[in-house]
């Protein structure tokens, strides 16, 4: 199986795919900064939700939230241009990683990719061509890649897609066409297709179409015959759900990172806009090392097992969330909340509710009262607080009521639990009302 992924064949697929997400990522990147985001995400704030496990990435000081967001745009520029090009990767794959994990809330399954993409590039020689490295020394230049090379992108596509239609195999989605009979008919102002959002029957074909379109796209788009139907279908799927969603540039990095599974000559075509001559001085031997082919088989294999271990815990999925994130479960739930936090004192056994507003920001309590964890971290952070404050032993309850997919509202929580008497854990949540 090595020696066939070691094959060499033309890099042309890799090189658009590197100068795509490149360029997309500059463009990211400036958008984030003109928009006011990492003042507003990263500046103005007094708390940040931790990832499990991931407790260590805090808040940095303003001036090097800035000096991060300077690190991640000159790296998504090295990226692009091919310029010192292992380092560029590896500075973005790290800055906008961390950037990302410093706060739960802002969670979003298209960062984890762009997170997997930039640490995929840092494996793959993706500047031996038309890059300002292959100008600069002109002996590492070549027009051939080994076919892992191109390969681990399709792979990485594949399992997105294929996992996020999987997923979209549900009583709700499919039966009820919930959520997106809540969302479509609220979406009837935009252009061209608007009217047709209001049809009775438009959200359940939109949510059979998405299933389907999800789950066997990457075949259509590797079959040569329906390969430019089917990126047309990558086209409209990814333009709409984008005016429909607020999910940034997602669709770009799609529409753009698809391009992969294009014939060769489609690239080498598309490359000779632009190339003026080859600087290839020696043949290509693939000898891809053995530490490689360890890492990519540990990378996949947690790629194809992680996302199925929510089947180890009981309960409705959407409603615990346990083990939902990291799995492409993409734009699956209409779910909202209300929490209010009391704080007792132990000694006085006074009790006073905690006005949110004091310690987040709008994102913030919005997510936080509908996702178990965030609210166990809030009730940890709030007994920390007033424990400052000269409280004794505070103790933590919360009345927390969730809805789910429009139905009514229940409760989350028992409202009587001290929830600073709880660890956050990989068990199950026992204390998550069914």
């Amino acid at each position: 199986m090595f020696k066939h992924l070691d094959q060499p064949v033309s890099n042309a697929p890799l090189i658009t795919f590197r100068v795509v997400f490149g360029a997309v990522m500059v463009f990211s990147t400036l958008r984030f900064w003109y928009l006011g985001w990492i003042e507003e995400h990263f500046i103005d704030t007094h708390f940040t939700f931790k990832f499990y496990g991931f407790e260590w990435v805090s808040l940095l000081p303003p001036r090097a939230m800035y000096a991060l967001h300077a690190a991640m745009l000159l790296g998504a520029l090295g990226v692009l241009l091919g310029c010192f090009y292992r380092l560029s990767a590896a500075l973005f794959f790290l800055s906008f990683t961390y950037s990302w994990l410093i706060d739960l809330t802002y969670y979003l399954n298209h960062y984890y990719f762009v997170s997997i993409v930039a640490f995929l590039l840092m494996l793959v020689p993706a500047q031996r061509r038309f890059s300002l490295d292959a100008w600069r020394r002109p002996e590492i230049s070549s027009r051939q890649a080994s076919r892992w090379a191109i390969d681990i992108f399709k792979w990485q596509i594949a399992i997105v897609y294929i996992y996020a239609g999987l997923a979209k195999i549900n009583h709700d989605w499919l039966l009820e066409a919930l959520p997106l009979k809540i969302w479509i008919p609220a979406n009837d102002q935009l252009p061209l297709i608007g009217a047709f959002l209001t049809w009775k029957w438009a959200p359940w074909l939109f949510s059979w179409l998405g299933m389907l379109y999800d789950c066997t796209i990457v075949f259509w788009l590797s079959w040569a015959p329906t390969r430019w139907l089917a990126y047309l279908s990558v086209v409209f799927f990814h333009t709409v759900t984008g005016m429909m969603f607020q999910i940034g540039v997602f669709p770009i990095v799609m529409i753009g990172g698809t391009w992969i599974f294009f014939s060769t000559t489609f690239h080498e075509k598309l490359l000779g806009f632009f190339e003026k001559k080859s600087f290839e001085r020696r043949p290509f031997a693939p000898q891809t090392p053995v530490w490689i082919f360890t890492i990519l088989i540990f990378h996949f294999v947690f790629q194809l097992l992680f996302p199925w271990r929510y089947l180890l815990y009981p309960g409705n999925l959407f409603w615990t969330e346990e083990g939902y994130r990291f799995s492409w479960r993409v734009m699956l739930m209409e779910k909202a909340g209300t929490a209010t936090f009391f704080v007792r004192d132990s000694a006085t056994s006074r009790e006073g509710e905690v006005f949110n507003r004091d310690f987040l920001h709008a994102h913030q309590e919005k997510q936080m009262a509908m996702q178990p964890d965030m609210i166990l971290q809030y009730a940890h952070f709030l007994k920390k607080h007033y424990e400052k404050a000269g409280m004794v032993d505070p103790a933590v309850r919360a009345e927390v009521y969730v809805t789910l997919n429009g139905r009514p509202s229940r409760l989350l929580i028992d409202p009587q639990l001290d929830l600073t008497t709880v660890r956050d854990s990989w068990k199950h949540k026992d204390w998550i009302l069914p």
